[in-house]
């Protein structure tokens, strides 16, 4: 499952460290994070609860950047 969000994030290098970090989130198959469209598009593993994998998700974002905003 496939799912596209909007992101706010600062910098390229941001997105990119972001996209590492949740890279290595057990359910995550491929996420990407563009900068300059402001998107984040993640890629789940089949039969995971992506509910909970977004909690996840959202909490390595703030690691990251700490002002991030994922919007659901």
């Amino acid at each position: 499952m496939k799912k596209t969000l909007r992101i706010e994030v600062d910098c390229a290098n941001c997105a990119n460290s972001i996209e590492n970090a949740i890279k290595k989130i057990n359910g995550i198959k491929n996420v990407i994070v563009n900068f300059m469209t402001q998107k984040m598009i993640l890629e789940f593993e089949e039969n995971v609860d992506s509910k909970a994998i977004m909690d996840v998700v959202i909490k390595e974002c703030k690691k990251v950047e700490p002002d991030c905003e994922v919007y659901l």
